[in-house]
């Protein structure tokens, strides 16, 4: 329930845009996630720099250079909500969400149907932690569980 979390949601104590991430992921892991995206009806966009390209498959994405600009895979769930995948590399996918954006009990929602459509198809947990706090997830899909389980206690966020 949000009254439970949104000290976890609170963009002063957690930073506005806290880190999601998917460990000990792989090329296919990667390109399940852009297949989840492209299927689901999301609306969604693939861009290089200022370039909006078409999505290419996660092996190309992930091969590019160390020297070349690092690709953005925007996600829009909801209207007004934006999730960025991050491909800096095949062993974790990172997103980001901006806490400002989602507010309220609809959005936490959400957010959960979100984490776990990923965390079902990749079999894997989907964890959250405050910005630059890496190490310490806050939420998370537990697969085990089905579901987003809290990992912290929202009470002392901050």
């Amino acid at each position: 329930m949000w009254d439970d979390v949104k000290n976890f949601f609170d963009p002063n104590l957690m930073g506005a845009l806290p880190d999601v991430r998917v460990e000990d992921a792989s090329v296919e892991d990667w390109q399940a996630v852009f297949d989840l995206v492209q299927t689901q009806g999301w609306k969604w966009e693939y861009s290089v720099g200022e370039a909006v390209v078409p999505l290419p498959s996660a092996t190309d994405v992930l091969a590019r250079s160390a020297d070349d600009e690092l690709p953005i895979l925007r996600v829009w769930p909801a209207p007004g909500v934006q999730i960025n995948f991050w491909p800096y590399s095949a062993l974790e996918i990172d997103f980001d969400i901006d806490l400002r954006e989602l507010q309220g009990q609809q959005r936490l929602d959400m957010l959960c149907g979100f984490f776990a459509a990923i965390g079902r198809r990749l079999g894997k947990p989907v964890l959250m932690a405050s910005e630059g706090d890496y190490q310490y997830p806050v939420l998370g899909f537990d697969v085990e569980a089905d579901r987003v389980v809290l990992l912290a206690d929202p009470r002392l966020a901050g």
